[in-house]
C-alpha cells in the first residue's frame, strides 16, 4: 500500500522550487466560505487583483491560503501565454481540500492511498521531483525528475529508455509526457485555461510504457490546468480522473526577466475583463 501511495505520488505532483520573493501580500478575499459556493464573476468585479497584489504573490504566500481563497484567486486570473521552456514548481497542500481529502475521495474507487499518503507525497516531492519542460512549438510537456535509478526500482523500468536533459546544470529524466492545449477551467468555465493533459501521452515521442502508462487514459487520467499571476509565474490545479486534487505553481526566471508577453491571451480571456494596469 505504501508502494502504492509513492507511485500516485510521482504522477500527481506538478511541482518545483521556489520563485523570487516579495513580501507577502494576501489579496482579498470577499466571500471565505464554500457554504454558496462563491460567484467568481462577483467576486472578480468587487476586488480583481491589482498589479501590486499580483506581484506579491510567491508560492510562500500562496501556501499560507486555504483551498477556497487559492480558488478565488485563480478566477481572477487568465491564462496568459502558453509556457516555453523549463519552469521550476512547489506544490501547495492548501487546507480544506486536495490532498488532505485524497484518502476519502480516492481511497475507496482507486485504492491507492493508505494513511501516510500525504507525508509520502511531499516526501516524493523533495526528493525527485524538479520541474516541467513545455515545448511550446510542438504543443507537447515533460515532467523532469532526478534520482532516475530509484525511479526505474518502482517502475522496474529499464534504465536505458529513460530520457534525459540538462538542465539547470543538472541531469534530469524526462517523463510522463503531456499534449498542451487552450480549453475550458474545471473550475471557472468562464475563461480557458492552458490546459496539460496526460491522456493520450503515448502518442508522444520518448513514451516509456512502464513508467508513463500510470498517468494516461488506462492509469489515473491525470489533467493539469494552469493560468498566469505575472509572467513567468503560473498558479495550476491537478486532476485525476477529474477530481481536484491539489494546487502548485511554475515558475521560470529567464521568462519573468524577459517579461514574456505578459498581456498576450493564448487561450479565451472571457468576456469580464482582467485589472491589470490599474492600482487602488
Amino acid at each position: 500500500m505504501r508502494r502504492n501511495a509513492r507511485l500516485l505520488g510521482l504522477l500527481i505532483l506538478p511541482l518545483l522550487a521556489a520563485c523570487a520573493s516579495a513580501p507577502p501580500k494576501e489579496p482579498p478575499c470577499t466571500q471565505p466560505s464554500y457554504a454558496s459556493k462563491p460567484d467568481f464573476a462577483k467576486v472578480e468585479h468587487d476586488d480583481p487583483l491589482t498589479p501590486a497584489e499580483r506581484a506579491a504573490l510567491t508560492p510562500e504566500s500562496l501556501a499560507k491560503l486555504s483551498q477556497e481563497e487559492l480558488d478565488q484567486i485563480y478566477a481572477r486570473i487568465t491564462a496568459g501565454p502558453i509556457p516555453e521552456g523549463p519552469h521550476q514548481g512547489t506544490v501547495i497542500f492548501a487546507s480544506g481540500a486536495g490532498l488532505r481529502r485524497v484518502k476519502e475521495i480516492l481511497g475507496g474507487a482507486k485504492g491507492f492511498l493508505a494513511d501516510r499518503a500525504v507525508d509520502d507525497l511531499k516526501e516524493l516531492a523533495e526528493e525527485l521531483w524538479k520541474g516541467k519542460v513545455f515545448y511550446r512549438d510542438k504543443m507537447e510537456l515533460r515532467n523532469q525528475i532526478t534520482n532516475r535509478k530509484k525511479l526505474a526500482r518502482l517502475f522496474k523500468a529499464d534504465l536505458s529508455k529513460l530520457r534525459t536533459a540538462t538542465i539547470d546544470g543538472r541531469e534530469v529524466g524526462l517523463f510522463f509526457p503531456a499534449k498542451l492545449y487552450c480549453g475550458q477551467s474545471l473550475l471557472d468555465s468562464r475563461r480557458e485555461s492552458v490546459i496539460i493533459d496526460y491522456f493520450f501521452g503515448d502518442d508522444l515521442d520518448g513514451y516509456v510504457d512502464e513508467i508513463d502508462q500510470i498517468a494516461g487514459r488506462n492509469g489515473l487520467q491525470l489533467r493539469d490546468e494552469i493560468r498566469m499571476v505575472r509572467p513567468g509565474f503560473y498558479l495550476g490545479r491537478a486532476y485525476v480522473a477529474r477530481i481536484f486534487l491539489l494546487n502548485f505553481t511554475l515558475y521560470s526566471p529567464e521568462a519573468a526577466a524577459r517579461g514574456d508577453a505578459g498581456t498576450r491571451e493564448d487561450c479565451r480571456p472571457g468576456s469580464q475583463q482582467v485589472a491589470r494596469t490599474s492600482d487602488r
